[in-house]
């Protein structure tokens, strides 16, 4: 759903308008997200499946685990991670709601009221996952 956001004096008084989509601000929200120290990836396991395809044909959803509600001048956003161990996680989930806010006040311009975070999973590196970096050098 298509909500107008904050509009300054000059938008006002130019006779047009700024209308910014939810899926503009989810996008903007997830890369705040995504760019945390701590976050392995964003999204539950069928939105990391889903990712993961649209990575391997060159797409990246940057709103992967991400919803969002736009007022016309406020934000409240669901943001769900995975963490990497052995981070603390509620410095990581604090860390997250700090960079969402700053960027939707920053880049949105509007004001974000509610940022609730979900962490659905811790990400532990596997020997598995040496042995597959290992085989691709060779």
């Amino acid at each position: 759903m298509a909500q107008n956001s904050p509009l300054s004096a000059d938008a006002r008084t130019s006779g047009g308008k700024t209308v910014i989509v939810d899926p503009v601000v989810a996008k903007v929200a997830g890369i705040a997200a995504a760019e945390v120290p701590g976050v392995h990836a964003l999204g539950g396991g069928a939105a990391r499946v889903i990712g993961n395809i649209r990575q391997a044909v060159g797409a990246k959803d940057y709103a992967q685990g991400v919803s969002v509600e736009v007022g016309e001048t406020e934000v409240a956003a669901d943001i769900a991670i995975q963490v990497d161990y052995p981070e603390r996680i509620q410095r990581v989930a604090d860390d997250v709601r700090s960079a969402v806010r700053r960027a939707i006040t920053e880049i949105v311009g509007m004001k974000a009221v509610e940022i609730n975070v979900t962490v659905v999973d811790v990400y532990i590196p596997s020997d598995d996952d040496d042995e597959q970096e290992e085989a691709r050098v060779h």
